[in-house]
């Protein structure tokens, strides 16, 4: 297996895992700052991360 798609996977999940850890955070925030700037910094950081990995895959050509 390739290793910019091995690479391109761990990015991805650590996306998805970013993107659901904001999602708790907004969904258990009280309204202070605190929680605002934790959801904008992880949701921020797994939409990077998740974008970076699915275009490293998809540009990645299968070479067997």
């Amino acid at each position: 297996m390739n290793l910019k798609r091995i690479f391109g996977a761990l990015l991805t999940l650590l996306g998805i895992g970013g993107l659901i850890y904001a999602a708790i955070v907004f969904i258990n925030a009280a309204d202070s700052t605190h929680d605002m700037k934790a959801i904008a910094i992880y949701g921020v950081l797994g939409v990077v991360f998740f974008m970076s990995g699915i275009g490293l895959i998809r540009t990645t050509k299968d070479e067997a």
